[in-house]
């Protein structure tokens, strides 16, 4: 097994050992981190004109929205969890424009929102 084989296992395992530990409140924060760093990872993907590779990433993104989307509750969570829904929502209708016209500056914009949702999700949890 190569260094970088070795590397990528580790970091699946130790990531899976942590999401067993975490708290629901910790493994929302893992999500919000994972489609930060995916969105980043895409847009070096589509700066360097890896197109299958920026899908993919891409993708992954979208699939982590889906999740948070999917956890919110709507009947307690009231007009905040309706607001998340719907910025949820447009983060990943943004991030299919992006992957089609292949736009750095909608994947910082999705980026951004994130980033300011997981700060608020952050001061929830102190």
């Amino acid at each position: 097994m190569n260094a970088m084989a070795a590397l990528k296992q580790y970091q699946t395992v130790n990531t899976h050992a942590q999401a067993m530990e975490a708290s629901p409140h910790r493994l929302i924060q893992m999500l919000m981190e994972g489609g930060i760093s995916r969105l980043a990872q895409a847009k070096g993907a589509m700066e360097r004109n890896q197109t299958a590779l920026k899908g993919e990433l891409i993708g992954k993104a979208i699939g982590i929205i889906g999740g948070l989307r999917e956890g919110l509750d709507l009947e307690q969570g009231g007009e905040v969890a309706a607001n998340l829904d719907s910025l949820y929502e447009y983060m990943v209708s943004r991030l299919v424009e992006a992957n089609l016209q292949n736009e750095p500056d909608i994947l910082d914009e999705v980026a951004v929102l994130l980033r300011n949702v997981k700060a608020g999700w952050d001061a929830i949890g102190q």
